[in-house]
């Protein structure tokens, strides 16, 4: 590439506008008159122009800083790519881990909800060890009144013994009142297979509504040796 020497132009330009000024001076008139000529080129106003060697130093000096500037530049946006990308990846994994955290959560209440309803379930259908005079005394208690107590142990006495798990082979009727089917008693508690207390209190609710009174139910036993 030619450089081209600005201190070269800067002569050029100072001699073209001298010949002008001569030029001008004489279509003004003025032949008669010396016309003085300045030398432009050598005015304090071109000397401060850089050399050739100077101003490439200078471009040199420019274009390194430029380089210097978008590698800076490069530099920190990869780094704020990487930052980004870094909390990101954080995102994700705390996202995940969240995730995980709440599904064994939910496995473990879903897990702990089946024992419970297991536990129940057996509770329910395993047999209260207790005696026909323990049941004789809840009787007693639920009844309130001794002498409808003493017709609701006449009957079951004679349909079940006291027995709260007794089973009519023939008929399949369940329970210290023999109700029939057995699975009545449900309206009283899900608990009828096993509670002497909910098969009394449904015993004691049929007498009441469909013969008034356990002792009604006791007369109607007596004449048919049923109720």
């Amino acid at each position: 590439m030619t450089r081209i020497s600005v201190r070269g132009v800067a002569v050029a330009s100072a001699t073209a506008v001298t010949a002008v000024g001569a030029v001008v001076g004489v279509a003004s008139g003025n032949e008669g008159k010396t016309t003085q000529t300045v030398d432009v080129a050598g005015a304090t106003l071109l000397a401060d122009i850089p050399s050739g060697a100077q101003a490439q130093t200078i471009s040199d000096n420019i274009g390194r800083q430029a380089d210097a500037q978008a590698s800076a530049a490069d530099a920190a946006a990869k780094k704020a790519a990487e930052e980004a990308a870094r909390k990101k990846a954080a995102q994700v994994a705390q996202a995940k881990a969240d995730a995980d955290r709440a599904a064994k959560e939910a496995e473990a209440k879903r897990k702990a909800e089946a024992a419970s309803r297991a536990k129940a379930r057996s509770l329910l259908a395993a047999p209260i060890d207790v005696s026909p005079g323990s049941v004789q005394a809840l009787a007693r208690s639920i009844i309130g009144n001794d002498t409808q107590f003493q017709c609701f142990s006449q009957i079951v006495t004679r349909e079940s013994g006291w027995r709260y798990t007794a089973t009519n082979a023939s008929s399949g009727a369940y329970g210290l009142v023999q109700a029939l089917p057995g699975s009545k008693m449900a309206s009283a508690g899900a608990d009828w297979r096993t509670n002497p207390a909910t098969q009394i209190k449904w015993g004691l609710n049929y007498m009441n509504s469909r013969y008034g009174s356990p002792c009604g139910a006791w007369s109607f036993w007596q004449a048919h040796n049923w109720y």
